[in-house]
Parts: structure tokens; sequence; C-alpha cells
């Protein structure tokens, strides 16, 4: 899969992940970093044994892609924890470039204070994943153009 993405967009691989910067917000330019305006993308060995509790589950689009166990902080402010939502808000199939649907899922989170874990925001991850070509977009961000970009994605 190959995007065209605007040009203030920096791409960051490493391994089978790639996180694209979208904003100037970024210190540390990794999947799932606080205060880093970005979105990811996962290959195959990113989304298989992840580990959850004491075990390991690889993603198939049922629960929400969140790999850590534990308390994490929340993507836009690191001073709070984020609680990853159980039940999707939405689930359906998006275009991703011609010939590729995705299994398209919205996920409802929110980030609480540490201490006495009261919402301070709420917040949407959503996920596009594509099985048969074992790739897995995650945008915690809303980011702008996003859909559009994955709608005029191309293949080799």
């Amino acid at each position: 899969m190959t995007l065209k993405i605007p040009a203030d967009w920096k791409v960051h691989r490493k391994g089978d992940t790639v996180v694209v910067v979208t904003g100037l917000l970024c210190a540390k330019p990794e999947a799932f970093a606080p205060d880093c305006e970005s979105f990811w993308i996962f290959g195959p060995k990113a989304y298989a044994n992840v580990p959850v509790g004491g075990g390991s589950i690889t993603y198939t689009g049922e629960r929400q892609f969140h790999p850590f166990s534990g308390v994490i902080p929340c993507p836009y402010n690191s001073r709070l924890s984020w609680m990853h939502g159980e039940k999707a808000s939405y689930r359906g199939l998006r275009q991703v470039g011609p010939g590729h649907k995705a299994q398209y899922t919205v996920w409802p989170n929110t980030c609480v204070t540490n201490d006495t874990g009261r919402v301070k925001s709420k917040w949407d991850q959503r996920e596009w994943f594509l099985p048969k070509s074992r790739i897995l977009v995650v945008d915690a961000w809303n980011t702008y153009g996003l859909p559009t970009v994955l709608k005029r994605a191309t293949w080799s």
C-alpha cells in the first residue's frame, strides 16, 4: 500500500510499524507515544502476539488495538491516563484504494486523572484493518484528511 501524504507529514519507520507525524507536537515519534500528533500503520509482526494482561493476542478487529497492559498515558496529555473503550461505537467497511476494503471501527475512549479517575476528555480511536493485506491503520488524533488519504491509496 502506498499513500500520498501532505508534505508536512513526516514518516518514521521502525520494523513493522510506521508512525506518520501529522503535527508539530511530537517529542518522541513512536506508536502510542503520548503528546505525539500522529497515526500509525502496523504490519502483521506488530499486531500479532500483542501482550495483554498475562498473555498475548493477535489483533482481529473484535477489540480495540491497545498493545499494553496496565495504565498508559493519554495520547493528548501525558499527565492523564488512557481508559480504552470496550465497545465500538461504529463498525463498517471503508475503501482503501481500488479493490481493497478495510474493516473500519471507531472506539470511544477517555482520558482520566491519575489520582481520582475523573474524566477530563473523551475521544475516538479509529481503526482500518485490512486482514487480507495484513495492514492495520490506527488513528487516535482524528487526523484531518486521513480517510481521504486512505481512500486514494495505491497498491502494487
